[in-house]
């Protein structure tokens, strides 16, 4: 069994985490002195966002420099110290990779914009105009309606960019890109990552001549990118993995949201090893919808021989506090739900306080998505600054200090200690990391479903209506955790989850 597939992944925006240098931004130092805290909640591996020098246009997801870190971070050196401290706790750490585009401050893209004769004119994606000078497709880019090309004057071309004008595509069909992003892939590995979050990796292939469908062109063309060829290249960029050892892994930011268009991406174990399963960021709080993607995923991953993930909050989302109303019966059934369904769980920092979204007022608003709410810094204690050595660069949440980790920590009730002991069941019951999954049921709004492995058996029932519920156990279990406390196994209370040994 693989390492990825026992894992819990704990997601780190590093501006959000902990600010180590009086700057109002998080570190990687700030990290580092946190790492005692993530290894007694519980989790097992880290994702780091972007921490390459960047213009911070899109917060690090425009990278100016693929092989050194922004200053506002650290250093290098500061790096491999958190690498060396991490891994003498047992903790693995993803890095953050951007293959699709770069800043238009990136060196490359001031030589390819150069001229057309530029020896990497060709390594970004340039095209001319069609008839009336009109942009080479329909294609819309993310956050708006605006054209996803943007005119050069001087060279007198169009260039592609899925995101903002200033994230120009790099083009993949170009070897010495493919080899050059390779080697940026070699430089970490060599550094001692234990593998990647690869962002937006579906669009690395792209059908040019092809104009989106009438009826979907006023969307970002992101999540409508599904061609053949990324196929090939994800197939390169594992081999890279593979020259290391079978340990290091590839998560793949997949924005397809279809379970069944993601599992392709999987290939025949031979492109990514797991990727990123969105449809529950946008599925109700009902127990019929959530049978539906269970279902779904299932039938999708199994053919293929893939292991699914689940994800209730990221950096680019409403987080799951906010979407279920700030309920906080709700928020703990959803990490029940979260952290006993069959794959590998992705947790974003905060969610295990129940944190919500921020309310941003508009003149500290700085991302151009409108992200900034779930992007909030995490607060550490109950003072004026939670812990935070000058202000920080967005506000906190609303009532911080009840969602510290100080307040949180000396109350044996509270969202953390509930996501510690989950996390702490979880590690210790092999049917819930390694088990499979049957007895999928939706009815009278609760949902249930088995893991089962080596002939033990594990039944999770969620309660998602507002009314008590009896359950229907056909045989005698034994509770193993409910999210509302002291309840029994048999019957449930409103938005009540339970993990009962049948």
């Amino acid at each position: 069994m693989t390492w990825w597939r026992d894992a819990v992944v704990y997601q780190i925006y590093p501006r959000s985490f902990r600010d180590s240098d009086c700057d109002g931004v998080g570190d990687l130092e700030g990290i580092r002195s946190e790492l005692d805290y993530l290894v007694w909640l519980g989790v097992d591996t880290l994702w780091l966002s972007p921490i390459y020098p960047s213009p911070m246009k899109d917060f690090g997801y425009d990278v100016a420099n693929y092989v050194d870190v922004e200053r506002l971070f650290g250093s290098l050196e500061q790096f491999d110290g958190l690498i060396r401290d991490a891994h003498a706790r047992g903790l693995r750490v993803l890095l953050d990779w951007v293959p699709n585009h770069t800043s238009s401050e990136h060196p490359w893209f001031s030589e390819s914009r150069s001229s057309r004769s530029n020896p990497r004119r060709d390594w970004y994606v340039w095209r001319d105009a069609r008839e009336a000078g009109s942009p080479p497709n329909n294609w819309v880019r993310a956050w708006s309606e605006g054209s996803a090309w943007t005119w050069d004057g001087a060279t007198g071309q169009y260039y592609l960019h899925c995101f903002l004008d200033s994230q120009p595509d790099l083009n993949w069909a170009n070897v010495d890109v493919r080899q050059t992003m390779h080697d940026t892939l070699r430089f970490w590995l060599d550094r001692g990552v234990d593998g990647f979050r690869m962002d937006v990796v579906h669009l690395l292939g792209k059908d040019l001549d092809a104009d989106d469908p009438d009826d979907l062109k006023a969307m970002s063309h992101v999540p409508l990118n599904d061609v053949p060829v990324t196929h090939e290249y994800l197939r390169e960029i594992r081999a890279v993995l593979e020259e290391y050892d079978n340990e290091r892994v590839s998560v793949g930011e997949v924005y397809l949201i279809d379970p069944n268009r993601v599992a392709a991406y999987y290939g025949r174990g031979d492109e990514l090893h797991l990727s990123f399963n969105f449809a529950s960021l946008y599925t109700p709080w009902n127990a019929e919808a959530w049978r539906d993607l269970i279902a779904t995923t299932e039938a999708a991953m199994n053919p293929v021989g893939a292991w699914p993930t689940w994800v209730m909050s990221n950096h680019d989302n409403v987080r799951v506090a906010t979407r279920l109303g700030a309920d906080d019966r709700r928020v703990r059934a959803a990490m029940t739900l979260l952290l006993t369904l069959r794959g590998t769980p992705f947790l974003y920092a905060g969610e295990e306080l129940g944190l919500r979204d921020a309310t941003v007022p508009p003149d500290r608003v700085v991302d151009p998505g409108g992200r900034d709410g779930c992007r909030s810094p995490l607060p550490w204690d109950v003072d004026a600054l939670h812990g935070w050595p000058a202000t920080p660069w967005l506000p906190f949440v609303d009532n911080a200090s009840q969602f510290s980790v100080e307040a949180q920590r000396d109350d044996p009730d509270s969202m953390l200690h509930f996501t510690k002991t989950l996390l702490d069941l979880r590690h210790r019951d092999d049917t819930l990391r390694h088990g499979d999954i049957d007895g999928l049921v939706a009815s009278d709004g609760v949902l249930r479903f088995i893991r089962h492995h080596a002939g033990r058996r594990v039944m999770v029932v969620v309660n998602f209506s507002d009314t008590d519920s009896a359950v229907a156990v056909a045989v005698e279990g034994r509770l193993l955790l409910s999210s509302a406390g002291g309840a029994r196994a048999g019957s449930l209370l409103p938005a009540e989850a339970q993990v009962i040994e049948l």
